[in-house]
């Protein structure tokens, strides 16, 4: 598996010093500071990098990108990270070279709460028939909210693990979901390593700052427009009375139309 991303990336000595770490996780990681990070180099000196690109196996394009809080924009955004992977031809290229691509949303949000799910997955299919018209794109959106939708087949290849992994606020939490999968063992102790590092912790805490503030002002945006809404309804409920009233008075002479 080889990182395109343009960074250097340095796995985190996974080593068992986390397992004596207890009570709350410092850095959730729900916290995409830590997707930022480039390893292996002082943290004055780290660059930084919005998304993990990734090529699999020579022959699949793995692009993961997450959102805590809704901006509103997700389809139009995770479609344009999609097509500007896949448009990655080299000249002298035949189209036929173009590598699959799978663009995985992670968010800390239902993204169409009419249609809550877990684990969703987009494909580009003929609209009448159905049919697949390319198995080279496709959108995967995980729900971190709602583990409680994961299907059998989600479980069985522990999506839903993962999903707990981003969610845990507590080491003991951690501890449980690393019992049986050494991959979560590696992350917890890379996330405990960079939890050591004051910078990020700070960094990491004024990123966690500004998503609070974010949620506060989307709740007051929200708030409003529910009063708006019920304000609307109280007026469109009066201007139907009066309408009404004035038919009736219409109808039995008090009025002149």
């Amino acid at each position: 598996m080889e990182n395109t991303s343009g960074n250097k990336l340095q796995a985190a000595p996974c080593g068992d010093e986390w397992l004596k770490a207890e009570g709350p996780v410092p850095i959730r990681m729900t916290n995409d500071y830590l997707f930022r990070i480039e390893l292996g180099k002082p943290v004055d000196a780290k660059r930084f990098f919005l998304d993990i690109k990734v090529l699999f196996n020579s022959r699949s394009i793995i692009h993961m990108e997450m959102q805590v809080s809704n901006q509103y924009n997700w389809p139009d955004r995770s479609l344009s990270y999609l097509c500007r992977t896949f448009d990655s031809l080299k000249q002298g290229d035949g189209y036929l070279a173009a590598k699959p691509v799978v663009q995985i949303g992670l968010l800390d949000y239902t993204l169409f709460p009419e249609y809550p799910e877990f684990y969703a997955t987009y494909e580009f299919r003929n609209v009448k028939k159905g049919y697949l018209y390319s198995d080279k794109l496709r959108l995967c959106v995980l729900n971190l909210n709602r583990i409680d939708l994961a299907t059998e087949e989600d479980c069985y290849y522990r999506i839903d693990h993962w999903a707990s992994l981003f969610k845990s606020a507590t080491w003991e939490e951690i501890k449980m979901l690393a019992k049986e999968n050494d991959y979560i063992k590696e992350a917890a102790s890379t996330v405990y390593q960079l939890s050591q590092e004051e910078l990020i912790r700070l960094q990491c805490e004024a990123r966690e700052d500004y998503y609070r503030t974010q949620r506060d002002i989307q709740y007051v945006m929200e708030q409003q427009s529910a009063q708006l809404e019920e304000k609307n309804a109280q007026l469109e409920s009066l201007t139907a009375e009066n309408s009404r009233l004035l038919a009736w008075a219409v109808e039995h002479g008090y009025q002149s139309e």
